[in-house]
């Protein structure tokens, strides 16, 4: 065995290797479970499948056109851990609101879509940010569907600072009368 001058040798026996294999697949697992929380890699189930919630699938709906203008939004809110789930639908074409929309609101919640964008459904990747450490709540919400032209699956809880921000910017979306939490 030559040894080179300046680097140190380590012998690696199956043992370390092994731990490296598994840090190796933790720290891709960890990513990428940071990046679906994110919204980066949560494709929708193929056309016309219902969805895992038991909420009707928007892209089966007959006629939806998936226009930038057309909002076609399913949502299936859970208020604590086996509690029912309550699902809603949000249906307009540009800022006018469909007779199919079930939300208690759905002015309101298209408003408030309208106002937040894509950005809040497809959130690009940026620096870390420093959420507060808050427990908002039990209730989670998962919204499918169509926005911008884009299929949508997106989930919002209450578990920190940054996520209640989230929530409360779409409170009327996710079943709440203008101005509440979401919860119905």
């Amino acid at each position: 065995m030559i040894k080179r001058p300046g680097r140190p040798h380590f012998r690696h026996g199956p043992a370390v290797k092994g731990h490296v294999r598994i840090a190796s697949a933790v720290l891709l697992m960890t990513v990428l479970t940071a990046v679906t929380a994110c919204g980066q890699l949560t494709p929708p189930g193929p056309a016309g499948a219902p969805d895992s919630s038991g909420a009707p699938d928007a892209s089966s709906s007959s006629g939806a056109s998936h226009s930038p203008d057309a909002v076609d939004l399913s949502i299936s809110l859970t208020e604590a851990p086996g509690a029912p789930v309550h699902h809603f639908r949000l249906l307009a074409e540009g800022t006018t609101v469909s007779g199919g929309s079930t939300l208690p609101d759905p002015a309101a919640a298209l408003a408030a879509v309208r106002l937040h964008g894509t950005d809040i459904f497809f959130p690009v990747p940026g620096p870390p940010r420093a959420c507060t450490q808050q427990y908002g709540g039990p209730q989670v919400a998962v919204v499918t569907g169509w926005f911008g032209g884009r299929a949508v699956h997106s989930t919002f809880t209450r578990t920190d600072g940054c996520e209640i921000a989230r929530w409360q910017a779409l409170a009327p979306l996710l079943g709440a009368l203008a101005g509440g939490t979401g919860a119905v």
